[in-house]
């Protein structure tokens, strides 16, 4: 029986840590379009400013968290931690998924108390305020749209600046119709707009990073193409304890038990059975960090009656 351990490739730290310097530049700017707001909003009156303030703040804080998780998940592993904290990650991610459900039931319960009891709102100003925070937004989402991709951390931020650039958008046509027709509901009816587009969008991201925490297979990884990929390698008879799952974004983690066949493994050796398992893996499936052991046939029997 043998154990090998293998990286698919080197390790560089989380999938977000490449993407640090452009959360920085998307903080600053959310932090600037969040004081616009709530000014417009104080001079307005306008619920869908203050709703957008709002969800600023939380993009604001958003970021942040993702910044400070960044930090903590580039730190060295050791002692008890053996993965570091890459997994600081996904709790930052978690945590803006209670920010945001937070924020979009408080814009929501505004929203329909402004309904029943219209307040006046000046259209002109409003869509300044609104036109300000969109082009701010649509410049994040510059920033952060490829590292949106590679990390769920980031995609949290991603997805909260989406929904803040569409909720700007609301706010400046809710204010054109208000201009043109003089319905103050229009006001009420964009929070609610931004409020329900708030909601789907972070029931996903929560959904992703419960999965990460619930060690769940990745969901672009097809575990019965990687068992056939393995099991077509010479000298391989048979595979068993087969998991992958993540550690954080971008680290995927794969360990399995192979069952080779005895001639097999003594004309091949062990090092190369293993460089094997890695290439295979490697060249099909972007796997960060790979363990397997080597068994002979029978051995999973004398695996199984040890655990009785």
């Amino acid at each position: 029986m043998g154990a090998g351990h293998g990286h698919a490739h080197g390790a560089g730290g989380t999938a977000a840590a490449a993407h640090r310097g452009r959360l920085r530049i998307t903080l600053g700017i959310t932090l600037a379009v969040l004081l616009a707001e709530v000014a417009g909003s104080v001079l307005t009156g306008s619920l869908a400013l203050l709703a957008d303030a709002g969800h600023m703040a939380t993009d604001a804080v958003g970021v942040g968290m993702a910044l400070v998780a960044i930090h903590f998940a580039n730190r060295p592993a050791g002692g008890r931690r053996t993965y570091g904290y890459a997994r600081a990650e996904i709790l930052a991610a978690l945590a803006n998924c209670v920010l945001l459900l937070g924020v979009g039931g408080f814009i929501l319960y505004e929203a329909i108390g402004r309904l029943v009891s219209p307040v006046a709102v000046p259209g002109a100003a409003t869509v300044v305020f609104g036109l300000v925070g969109l082009v701010a937004n649509l410049v994040s989402l510059t920033l952060l749209t490829r590292g949106q991709k590679e990390s769920l951390n980031v995609r949290g931020a991603f997805l909260e600046v989406l929904s803040d650039a569409l909720g700007s958008l609301a706010v400046v046509v809710s204010a054109l119709v208000i201009m043109i027709t003089g319905w103050s509901r229009a006001d009420p009816v964009a929070s609610l707009l931004i409020g329900l587009m708030i909601v789907p969008r972070t029931l996903r991201l929560l959904r992703e990073a419960l999965d990460v925490l619930l060690e769940a297979a990745p969901r672009d990884v097809d575990m019965d193409e990687i068992r056939s990929h393995i099991l077509a390698l010479p000298g391989v008879t048979d595979l068993h304890d087969l998991h992958v799952w993540t550690i954080t974004s971008g680290m995927p983690v794969l360990s399995a038990h192979v069952v080779v066949d005895h001639a097999a493994l003594d004309a091949a050796g062990h090092e190369k059975m293993l460089h094997d398992l890695q290439g295979c893996l490697g060249e099909h499936f972007d796997v960060e960090h790979c363990t397997f052991q080597l068994e002979p046939g029978g051995h999973a029997a004398h695996e199984a009656g040890l655990c009785h």
